[in-house]
């Protein structure tokens, strides 16, 4: 699959509602150690209200349907998380507001605007073991992969595939880090050698979305 088209947000957005159900409980344990231990039934409620936001409305433009999803998971889970995700797909949605589809240079520009919603609602920076640390080198690798391929686009398979790679060492680099938003900035040391919450959350999603475009180019 050399891009996402408008089709296929359904089928992908049943994935993403799949992975947070699969992992309600993980994610639940994981806050609970620095947190209130909601996250993964936040996750849940909001990437099922996205699931059947694009479900719906099917026939809308890309870019309008992911903005219609974040108005979604914004009502339906008004946590901070949530409200940082609904914010992130409905920057998102708008960046792509005229787009036919997501190949390679949408998926960086998407991932630009989400980082810079999220950063701007959360007022986080990269370091302080939030979202941003996995966010920010997500968009990066993205934004990579589109500037060395030598004049022409980065395959989306290879691309997110790099992202994914990249969402994942941001992910263990919070491990190092001490946590400065939330509840979890209460436990300072303590936080040492967990990874953050909030960041898990962003790496599930981009490694679902590696899956999807991988699993439809086999």
């Amino acid at each position: 699959m050399d891009s996402i088209r408008r089709e296929d947000l359904a089928p992908l957005f049943a994935r993403l509602r799949e992975v947070f159900v699969a992992q309600r409980d993980f994610l639940i344990d994981l806050d609970g150690k620095v947190g209130d231990s909601d996250l993964g039934l936040t996750m849940n409620k909001a990437f099922s209200a996205a699931s059947e936001s694009v479900a719906t409305n099917v026939a809308e433009p890309i870019g309008r349907t992911l903005q219609l999803a974040g108005m979604a998971m914004a009502k339906a889970a008004p946590s901070t998380m949530g409200t940082l995700m609904a914010t992130g797909f409905m920057r998102a949605g708008k960046a792509l507001e005229s787009a036919p589809a997501i190949g390679t240079a949408e998926m960086a520009l998407f991932w630009s605007a989400f980082l810079a919603g999220v950063a701007e609602r959360g007022k986080a920076k990269p370091g302080e073991k939030t979202v941003i640390d996995v966010l920010a080198p997500l968009a990066a690798s993205l934004a990579a992969s589109l500037a060395d391929s030598l004049g022409g686009q980065a395959t989306l398979p290879d691309a997110l595939k790099k992202a994914a790679q990249a969402a994942a060492a941001g992910l263990e680099a919070t491990k190092g880090m001490v946590a400065q938003h939330g509840k979890a900035a209460c436990f300072q040391e303590k936080t040492l050698g967990l990874q953050d919450a909030g960041a898990t959350v962003a790496f599930l999603i981009a490694e679902t979305f590696s899956a999807f475009v991988a699993e439809s180019q086999a």
